[in-house]
Order: structure tokens, then sequence, then C-alpha cells
């Protein structure tokens, strides 16, 4: 059995929300008695490395208190290091919409997962199209769903792009994975309303994310 650590929530993503999607993302795996799936928050992503999961889930920014006069954040240059050498070491690491913002640009962090957060304009209708012939295996149509269109730097000739998004204010790259040293990363931009993380479509292009990044068989 698989042990995936999912990490979910801050000041503007709804936790719960999060909890549901990726239940629905996880449910047949579960079922079937291949994963198992503990909930954390951010404060105790260094504790539970040290049970070494076969697969951390990031749906959570850096920020803690982003409206503070001074703005606190938890990844420490610390905590970057651990997660850098979990991974490098054979473990895996899914960055899941926020789980990509406010993260230092110069840091271990963005540098393991070769692409980070921009920015992104008010939500509006976004479609996000699979990419043919690559190694999650067949991911079906392009899906549409208001969102927050997230605009992400990556490095694409270091990583390989599966999903691609486009909106009234352009397009981007929104889903990417590769090897990295022993351990495997996966990051995906959407979704942040409900209809979005709750659209079946969703649920089934992440399904197969997370299967590649724990190494789970269908």
């Amino acid at each position: 059995m698989k042990r995936i650590l999912v990490i979910l929530g801050d000041y503007y993503h709804d936790a719960e929300l999060a909890r549901q999607s990726f239940q629905a993302v996880a449910e047949p795996y579960v079922k079937a008695g291949k994963l198992q799936l503990t909930y954390a928050g951010v404060e105790q992503c260094e504790q539970e490395l040290l049970k070494a999961p076969d697969l951390v889930v990031l749906f959570a920014g850096n920020y803690i208190d982003p409206r503070a006069e001074q703005v606190r954040y938890w990844m420490t240059e610390q905590i970057a290091e651990r997660i850098e050498k979990y991974v490098a070491d054979g473990g895996a690491w899914l960055a899941w919409h926020s789980g990509l913002a406010s993260y230092p640009e110069e840091g271990d962090y963005i540098r393991m997962l070769r692409g980070c957060f921009l920015m992104h304009p008010d939500p509006s209708q976004v479609t996000y199209t699979p990419l043919p012939g690559t190694d999650l295996g067949a991911l079906g149509e392009a899906f549409s769903f208001m969102d927050e269109h997230y605009f992400v730097a990556c490095k694409e000739d270091e990583t390989n792009v599966f999903l691609r998004s486009s909106s009234v204010d352009g397009e981007a790259v929104a889903g990417w994975h590769h090897s990295y040293g022993a351990g495997r990363v996966g990051c995906m931009t959407p979704a942040h309303s409900s209809e979005g993380l709750l659209k079946p479509q969703f649920i089934e292009v992440m399904r197969s994310l997370v299967a590649w990044c724990a190494k789970l068989e269908s």
C-alpha cells in the first residue's frame, strides 16, 4: 500500500474543498486498498517527511498571514532543503495550484519544481487541453470551467508538459512532470473554485498525475 501525505489549505484556499476534491481523485485506489491518505497542515510538513511517505501533495501557498504588516512564510531554507533531499532520495512531490505560489524563485523548492506561479487575472472561463502522447496515459478531451487562470514560469525543456490552459487572457502551461534524482515531481495549476475542483474531467487528469508520481498501478 502506498502512503500519501496531503497538505491542504491556506489563507486564500479552502482546505475542506480541496480535501473533497482529492478524496475523489484518490477514491478508486483507496477502495482497492492501494492507497492510504494522511492529511496535515504546513506546520506538520517537516515532521511528516520523517515518516517517508510515497508522495506528498501540497495545496498551500508559502504565506501564513498575507495581509499582515510583516508577512510570514512557513517554508524555511531548512525545510526546502529537506523536501529537495526527500525527493532526490526517491520520494515524490506534487505541487497543486497554490503549492506553486509565493515560494522563493531562486530557492531549492522552485528549482526542484522547474516552474512557479507568476500571476493570475480575475477569474474567467479557462479551457484546459491535455496533450497527446504523454506517459500519463489517455487524458481525455479539453474541458472548461470558471477558474483563476494561473500564468507560470516553466522550464519546458527540462520537464514534460501534459496540460495547457487558455482563456481571454492568453495561454499558459498548466501541468508538467519530471524525474528528479531518484524521485518524481508533478505540478498542476488548476483549480481554485468548487466548479473546477469537483469537475470529473479535472479529477481524471489529476488522478493520472497522482498515479504517475506515486507509481500506482491501475
